[in-house]
């Protein structure tokens, strides 16, 4: 199998659910946090980077962006086994099951099929048993990270973007 397998009905229905039930997931372009993720957890400011024009300076943001897809590959990797795939899911658009240990091609715009910088919408990669995930949050321009050795993989390779806490618990 590939990479970026499109969830059946049946597996979009009931990921969502459980995210919409385990994370009592509200979307709210103003009431924030939109989910409550289990202890423990640590959500970062990602707002600078949101709003950084890719014109003004294309290589610095190519970079740091880069960064973010690369040390998070990275951590999904030592958390995953060769053969196991996890979730990537963009709100109201399709799912997706994702082998990190897989050739991860990009978009016509140059991203992965569901991005892992919230930069329009809800992206979350939560692993197949909800055990840890990564939840952007476009509107509080947020990237949550959740599960203990989730959070221990991005202390070891924290991307650049990763530098300012909003909250932890």
């Amino acid at each position: 199998m590939g990479n970026w397998i499109e969830l059946s009905a049946l597996e979009y229905k009931k990921v969502w659910d459980r995210i919409y039930d385990e994370f009592d997931f509200e979307p709210s372009i103003s009431n924030f946090p939109s989910f409550e993720v289990p202890n423990p957890f640590i959500t970062y400011d990602v707002s600078s980077f949101l709003n950084w024009s890719r014109d003004s300076d294309s290589d610095t943001y190519d970079e740091i962006y880069n960064d973010l897809e690369d040390k998070s590959l990275l951590v999904f990797q030592e958390l995953t086994q060769k053969n196991e795939y996890m979730y990537a899911v963009d709100w109201q658009h399709p799912g997706y099951w994702i082998n990190p240990h897989l050739e991860f091609p990009k978009s016509e715009f140059n991203e992965w099929t569901v991005p892992i910088f919230p930069n329009g919408d809800y992206y979350f990669f939560i692993h197949e048993n909800f055990e840890w995930g990564l939840l952007g949050h476009p509107w509080e321009e947020t990237i949550t990270i959740f599960g203990k050795e989730l959070i221990k993989g991005f202390e070891k390779s924290q991307p650049r973007m990763f530098q300012k806490i909003l909250r932890q618990g």
